[in-house]
């Protein structure tokens, strides 16, 4: 089903969560743990995030150093699938443009559907760490253009120009939105204006970037349905869990922490203070967004399991 329907035919505001793959070499059974951990709190589909291979500089026995490209956290595909197989949950996994050819988005579609797997995230993903041969080639530039070749999958025409039989169960997907203005884009208006063309192009669900702050989420609601968007606008929630989250989530992520919620956290002696002020603000925070009815409570699990666990006992 898609996220949409899953959401609708809920009933009360949905529980959802995102998850890592785990780094190369490791065993499946750490994305597992931590689905076992929620499920209690029925999910009703799991994102999977996707990640591009980075270039690093590796010593050789003898001695010299040379450039190796190295993918840190593989396998998003496979562990869709296997979330849906073992757990009949639906998995969403990230597509992203930087750092992946059209070519290379192609075939995992080509695989998606295969595996049973209709459902997508699409974004632009982070460039920082990637260099300039990484970003040649023939890639998507934004999430506006993964958003086309997708479309134009759907249609069955492929990335070369080409044409085939269309797929029996088109892909169908949300994007990202930033209650508190995209880094790039030069004033919030902007921003929204290209929501609302994601929308047109066809999005069918946005998940917002983290936030702490709830009244910058209904503004940024009010101003988007004001513009024509009608789709829904799925919170996402992040746990705070370390005392220097307090600095490293506005500079990392552009998301403003309220003074009520730095005052205690410039209070605490260690992380696990911090933790405990962050499962606490979470639990407000949730409540407030289901009195307000969004559909659906979007998770960041990374590394905060446990918090989102309590978090959830207390507002599901």
């Amino acid at each position: 089903m898609k996220v949409t329907d899953l959401i609708e035919n809920n009933g009360k505001t949905a529980f959802s969560f995102e998850i890592l793959p785990p780094l190369k070499g490791n065993s499946i059974q750490k994305a597992y743990n931590i689905i076992d951990k929620l499920i209690e709190f029925d999910p009703k589909y799991i994102n999977i995030t996707t990640h591009h291979s980075e270039n690093i500089y590796k010593e050789m026995p003898d001695g010299t150093v040379t450039k190796v490209n190295v993918r840190k956290r593989p396998g998003t595909v496979a562990i869709a699938a296997s979330i849906q197989n073992k757990y009949n949950i639906t998995a969403i996994p990230h597509m992203i443009c930087k750092g992946f050819t059209k070519e290379e988005t192609e075939y995992a579609l080509i695989d998606l559907n295969f595996l049973g797997i209709h459902n997508l995230l699409l974004l632009r993903g982070d460039a920082h760490k990637l260099e300039s041969d990484q970003l040649a080639g023939n890639m998507n530039q934004y999430a506006t253009d993964l958003q086309v070749q997708v479309n134009q999958f759907n249609e069955g025409i492929t990335a070369d120009g080409g044409t085939f039989d269309r797929f029996e169960t088109p892909f169908s997907y949300g994007m990202a939105c930033y209650p508190e203005k995209h880094e790039e884009a030069p004033n919030l208006e902007s921003d929204i204006h290209y929501l609302k063309m994601k929308q047109e192009q066809g999005a069918e669900y946005f998940v917002t970037q983290m936030f702490f702050d709830n009244s910058k989420y209904f503004s940024f609601v009010e101003r988007c349905r004001a513009e024509g968007i009608s789709i829904p606008i799925i919170p996402g929630v992040k746990p705070i869990y370390k005392t220097n989250h307090l600095t490293l989530l506005p500079r990392t992520f552009r998301s403003d922490i309220p003074e009520e919620l730095a005052s205690e956290l410039r209070k605490c002696q260690s992380d696990a203070d911090a933790k405990e002020v962050g499962i606490e603000w979470g639990i407000k925070q949730c409540k407030e967004l289901i009195q307000y009815g969004v559909p659906s409570i979007h998770f960041y699990a990374l590394m905060a399991t446990e918090s989102v666990r309590r978090i959830a006992k207390e507002v599901y």
